[in-house]
């Protein structure tokens, strides 16, 4: 994905949307290695605990920040010691204009995410690899579909409060 404005036209406004990067940075990064360097006389049988989220923030008008939050932790199976600890939020700024109610969430919460994870992806590699434990490689995140997810959730909980306060 190149830094190049994204221009989307929808037809029932006649506008244009756009979205555009502005700025692609590591906002925080922690890696943690408890109990090197005897982890390293253990078999490698790791447990890998994964967890991501999004924030957003708008900065000003159609300028918004997203943050993605990823946390790795590894066990060993057999010990449960911990062998790393990984957190990082990798952020960027992004223009976005032309996008209304669930467009502009689709926007924040799926494709903003997508374009920041290769660089966390990269990241985190790259700790996990300057520790000396094997190589981590984490798998793609289908945003699209944890959206989906979400606006099914929020349908579902929407439909339970109308359903209280009509009974």
């Amino acid at each position: 994905m190149t830094e190049q404005n994204q221009a989307v036209a929808t037809e029932e406004q006649g506008t244009e949307a756009v979205l555009q990067i502005q700025r692609i940075y590591v906002k925080d990064v922690s890696f943690e290695a408890p109990n090197l360097p005897h982890i390293f006389q253990q078999e490698w049988k790791p447990k890998l605990g994964f967890d991501l989220s999004t924030e957003t923030t708008q900065l000003a008008e159609d300028l918004y920040e997203v943050c993605l939050n990823i946390s790795v932790e590894t066990t060993m199976e057999d010990s449960e010691d911990v062998a790393f600890i990984c957190e990082i939020k990798q952020a960027g700024v992004f223009t976005i204009s032309g996008l209304e109610d669930v467009q502009l969430a689709h926007c924040l919460t799926s494709q903003c995410p997508n374009m920041l994870f290769p660089y966390a992806r990269e990241l985190i590699s790259s700790l996990v690899n300057r520790g000396t434990f094997p190589a981590l490689n984490l798998s793609p995140v289908n945003f699209d579909a944890l959206f989906v997810e979400y606006m099914q959730r929020q349908q579902a909980q929407a439909e339970e409060t109308e359903n209280k306060e009509v009974h």
